[in-house]
């Protein structure tokens, strides 16, 4: 569906903005808002460009730049820290072979950090492609990986 089409399904109301910009990422696998289309929903929604930049600027579910078709990211607030999500985020840059805030070359998966994923009582935690996996450990991170590489797109 192109943009035009998905903008004709969204009323022009600003209370919608998020929703919007979430469905655009969702229609890419590369997981990001265009300037392009940053003009096209500022217009239609009737607001400032500056608006819906600081929108995506604020929710780390959304991005600027080309993501891999996997977003993987790790919550790096205080109990997934004291219970050492560190090592989650070693065994995936070691699995992946890149660092964080990164993608693979093959464009498959992205790394970055996230604010507070919601599960402060099952550290640490980690989502992809909008699930969240909790009680990581070094062997379940390999096993979700593993999962995802053989998934076809």
């Amino acid at each position: 569906m192109d943009l035009t089409q998905l903008l004709a399904q969204y009323p022009h109301e600003e209370n919608r903005l998020i929703d919007l910009l979430l469905d655009i990422q969702k229609q890419k696998n590369n997981h990001f808002i265009s300037e392009q289309e940053i003009q096209m929903v500022a217009k239609h929604i009737g607001v400032s460009e500056a608006k819906v930049c600081s929108v995506i600027s604020f929710y780390t579910l959304l991005s600027f730049h080309p993501r891999g078709r996997y977003v993987i990211q790790i919550c790096r607030d205080i109990p997934c820290h004291i219970n050492h999500s560190a090592s989650i985020v070693g065994t995936l840059e070691q699995l992946l072979g890149i660092q964080m805030g990164q993608t693979t070359q093959n464009g498959l998966f992205s790394l970055e950090y996230s604010s507070c994923l919601g599960h402060c009582d099952a550290p640490p935690s980690m989502r992809i492609d909008g699930r969240t996996y909790v009680h990581l450990t070094p062997d379940k991170v390999k096993a979700i990986i593993s999962e995802y590489r053989g998934r076809t797109p």
